[in-house]
């Protein structure tokens, strides 16, 4: 009994600390056209993507593209804008550049989902690795981990006025 209560208001609490985001929808649930920030189809995917993939279209990540977030819970169209927290962060480095992806969703994100989502990113990271070996683009490919968002939040930076798109090709 103790235990339960304690859960609830640790939930409580995470929920007060969980800062709250727009965030802009550039991969559904389900699909399998991978589109960047700009719009721009990046390639076609063998599998479905298994959560709303997009980005937060007010802060740049480590590698200059909008700060990258999905989205847990039921497909959102391309192109939605949507309110939500975001409770954690995925940590990759792709090509040699360190690449936060915001995880969020409108309730707190359960020990189960966190441990799929680590699963996700490091088969991801691997594939990601094969993928620039193809496109001949090198540098280290890994799943670093799991963050606060907070922390990835820290390391973005805002977007200004003359941001047109990433520096480096995705």
């Amino acid at each position: 009994m103790k235990h339960a209560r304690h859960s609830r208001l640790a939930a409580a609490g995470a929920a007060f600390a969980a800062p709250e985001l727009e965030v802009v929808i550039e991969v559904p649930r389900g699909s399998f056209l991978k589109r960047g920030a700009t719009g721009r189809l990046d390639f076609i995917s063998p599998l479905p993507c298994p959560f709303n993939y997009g980005s937060v279209p007010i802060y740049l990540g480590l590698e200059g593209d909008l700060l990258d977030a999905l989205v847990l819970g039921p497909r959102l169209p391309f192109g939605a804008r949507v309110r939500v927290r975001a409770w954690g962060a995925i940590t990759l480095t792709d090509r040699g550049m360190q690449d936060d992806k915001l995880v969020c969703s409108d309730r707190p994100i359960t020990a189960s989902e966190r441990r799929n989502l680590l699963r996700f990113f490091h088969f991801y990271a691997r594939c990601k690795g094969l993928l620039n070996l193809w496109r001949r683009r090198p540098g280290r490919n890994a799943c670093e981990g799991w963050c606060g968002a907070d922390r990835a939040l820290a390391r973005a930076r805002p977007r200004g006025d003359t941001w047109q798109g990433p520096m480096v090709e995705f």
